[in-house]
C-alpha cells in the first residue's frame, strides 16, 4: 500500500512540525516533506533531505503595504507561493499529495482550498490576541484592538474550510466560538528531550546555592515574569533569599504575546529598554535576579541542570514548549493552576499548581526547598510526562488525525456518490 503524501508548510524552518515531519519519514509512517522558503531550505538542506520550498508573493518580513490588515496580506503573499509550489510538487510527483499541514499564518492556506484534492489541515496556534488575553495593565491600544480583527476573521475562515484544525491545547480550542469546536482537534507536539535533570533533589546540598528559576523564551507578562520578579522581592525583603541563587532564562528583548513593551516605551519615552528593566525598577529587591540572555540550546540544556526548582506562574497561553522542556529534563515545578498549565501538570503528581495568590506561592516554595524527597518524587513523575510526549509516541496520533482529515476530505464525494442523504427537511 501506498504511503500518504504529506506536505508540511511553514516559513520558519526549524519550527513546531520539523520533527513529526522528521520522524514520519524515518519511521516509514508517510512520505513526508517540509515546504519552507528558499533561504531557509538553502541553509538546513544539508542536514535534511526533504526540504522543498516556495517564494512568497512579495516580502513577508517586516510591515505590509497597510497596518491593519498586515497578516491577511502577508498571508496571501504566502499562500500564492505555496500554492503554485504544491502544484509544482504534484507534477514532478506524478501522484496528488495527500495531506497539507499549514501553519494557519506562516503557512497560510487560505488559497489552498478548492485548488488541491488535498485534505488541509491548517494548525492554529490560538485565534486572536483578544481572545489569548493580556494583562489588564498593559492594554492593547485600538490599532492593536484593530488590526487584531482580522487575523480572528482569517482564522475562523480557516476553520470552516480546513478538513480538520489542530491545536495544542484544550485551553486553546476553548478560544473558539462553540459553534467552530467541533471541527478542531487537540494535539500538543512530540518531542525528544534528552533527560535527566539532574542526579538528585539533594544535589544542590553540597555547598551550592538553592536556584529558583524562571524560564521562557520572552520574559513576558504573560509568561508570568512579573510574578516571579514580584515574588523575589517579596523573599528578598523577607530574608528568604539567603544561600539562594535566582534566575530568569529568556530574551527580554524577545517579541511577546502581549503589550508591555509598547507600554514601556509610552510610558518612560525610550529611557527604559525593555520590560524587565521596568520590573527592576518596581521590585528593587530583584536585582538580585541574573539574566543569562538568550542562549545556545546546549548551554540553555545545561543551565537548566543547575536549578532546583522552577517558578511557572503563567498569565496568558495556550502551550509552552519551555514548560515541556522543563518537565521532560525532571525540573521540579510550581505552576499556575489555569490556562493550559493543568494539562501538563498534575497537581501534587509532577509539580505543584496553585492559585494567583502570593502568600500560596511564598509558602509553596518554602515547604518544597525543605523537602528534597518531595522535590525528588516530582521530578521522577515529570520525566514520565516528558516520556509520554517523546515523539514516537506522539506521532501516531497525529498520523490518526491526518488520516481524519482524508476521511473528511473523501466524505463529500462518497456522498455525491451514493446521492442525496434521507432524512427530514
Amino acid at each position: 500500500m501506498q504511503k500518504p503524501l504529506i506536505v508540511f508548510v511553514g516559513a520558519v524552518y526549524p519550527s513546531q512540525y520539523t520533527l513529526l515531519c522528521s520522524h514520519m519519514r524515518a519511521s516509514g509512517m508517510a512520505d513526508s516533506w517540509f515546504m519552507t522558503t528558499p533561504g531557509h531550505k538553502a541553509k538546513h538542506e544539508k542536514d535534511c533531505d526533504h526540504l522543498l520550498s516556495f517564494q512568497p508573493d512579495g516580502k513577508i518580513v517586516g510591515p505590509q503595504s497597510y497596518y491593519y490588515s498586515g497578516k491577511v496580506e502577508r498571508s496571501a503573499r504566502i499562500c500564492r507561493g505555496v500554492l503554485k509550489a504544491l502544484k509544482a510538487f504534484e507534477k514532478a510527483q506524478g501522484r496528488r499529495i495527500d495531506v497539507v499541514v499549514a501553519h494557519s499564518l506562516w503557512g497560510a492556506p487560505n488559497w489552498l482550498y478548492d485548488e488541491l484534492d488535498a485534505a488541509i489541515v491548517s494548525y492554529i496556534e490560538f485565534p486572536s490576541y483578544r481572545t489569548h488575553g493580556c494583562d489588564a495593565t498593559y492594554p492593547p491600544d485600538e490599532a492593536q484592538r484593530l488590526a487584531d480583527r482580522n487575523t480572528e476573521m482569517l482564522h475562523f475562515h480557516q476553520v470552516l474550510r480546513s478538513d480538520l484544525t489542530i491545536v495544542p491545547s484544550a485551553h486553546a480550542r476553548s478560544m473558539f466560538p462553540p459553534l467552530l469546536q467541533d471541527r478542531i482537534a487537540v494535539q500538543f507536539e512530540g518531542f525528544d528531550i534528552q533527560p535527566p535533570l539532574r542526579k538528585s533533589a539533594e544535589a544542590a546540598a553540597d555547598g551550592q546555592p538553592f536556584t529558583i528559576a524562571f524560564s521562557a523564551r520572552d520574559l513576558s507578562s504573560a509568561k508570568g515574569f512579573e510574578t516571579y520578579m514580584r515574588l523575589v522581592d517579596r523573599m528578598v525583603r523577607e530574608g528568604d533569599a539567603k544561600d539562594t541563587r535566582f534566575i530568569a532564562i529568556g530574551d527580554p528583548a524577545a517579541a511577546t504575546y502581549g503589550y508591555e513593551q509598547q507600554w514601556v516605551e509610552r510610558r518612560y519615552g525610550g529611557k527604559v529598554a525593555s520590560f524587565r528593566d521596568h520590573l527592576l525598577k518596581v521590585y528593587p529587591g530583584a536585582q538580585v535576579v541574573e539574566f543569562p540572555g538568550r542562549l545556545p540550546y546546549a548551554q540553555f540544556a545545561e543551565m537548566l541542570a543547575g536549578v532546583d526548582l522552577f517558578l511557572y506562574p503563567l498569565r496568558h497561553g495556550v502551550a509552552n514548549w519551555g514548560l515541556m522542556e522543563i518537565l521532560a529534563r525532571g525540573g521540579c515545578v510550581i505552576g499556575s493552576n489555569w490556562g493550559f498549565t493543568p494539562e501538563l501538570v498534575q497537581h501534587d503528581v509532577n509539580g505543584l499548581l496553585l492559585p494567583d495568590n502570593d502568600d500560596a506561592w511564598i509558602e509553596a516554595i518554602r515547604a518544597l526547598r525543605a523537602d528534597p524527597p518531595r522535590r525528588a518524587r516530582y521530578a521522577k513523575a515529570a520525566q514520565e510526562t516528558g516520556r509520554q510526549y517523546h515523539i514516537s509516541n506522539i506521532a501516531p496520533r497525529f498520523m490518526a488525525l491526518f488520516e481524519r482529515a482524508m476521511g473528511q476530505r473523501r466524505a463529500p464525494l462518497i456522498t455525491a456518490a451514493k446521492g442525496p442523504l434521507a432524512g427530514p427537511a
